[in-house]
């Protein structure tokens, strides 16, 4: 499976250390693929800064390298604030792509899980139902991606 991960703006130079160990791991957004799959991530881009101006062609590129899915990084679900564009990046990727959109990719820290979950916009947002394979990660190992 060939996969591109987009991220969040505030964090463009981000090395992406634990997207890539998490993809090695199959954690997080990753644990969908099978274990003996291969992963190969064919594009690493940030949106552009809000409100996302390089969502319009940055999976363009991706796709010509392969990709067969966009992972939107963690980073865009709890970074402070969350980004209020997630659900329309990935609506259009899919619409205008015809690609699937994971949201995720290294699993949440659970100390960030713990603060966000007490704030009112986190079920405002509905994350649980738009970033549910994060939420399902083992406690542990959302620990250890503290």
């Amino acid at each position: 499976m060939k996969i591109g991960i987009i991220i969040c703006g505030r964090y463009q130079s981000c090395g992406g250390g634990k997207c890539f160990r998490s993809v090695r791991e199959r954690v997080g957004g990753f644990a969908r693929y099978p274990k003996d799959e291969p992963l190969e991530v064919v594009g690493y881009s940030y949106c552009g800064g809000c409100p996302g101006g390089n969502i319009e062609y940055v999976p363009e590129e991706m796709i010509k390298n392969g990709a067969q899915v966009i992972h939107l990084a963690t980073g865009l679900v709890v970074g402070y604030p969350p980004c209020p564009y997630i659900r329309q990046f990935k609506e259009f990727i899919e619409t205008r792509y015809g690609i699937p959109v994971v949201v995720g990719t290294h699993p949440i820290p659970l100390k960030y899980l713990k603060v966000h979950e007490k704030l009112p916009f986190w079920k405002e947002m509905k994350m649980e139902e738009l970033a549910g394979d994060l939420m399902n990660e083992d406690k542990k190992i959302m620990e250890a991606y503290n």
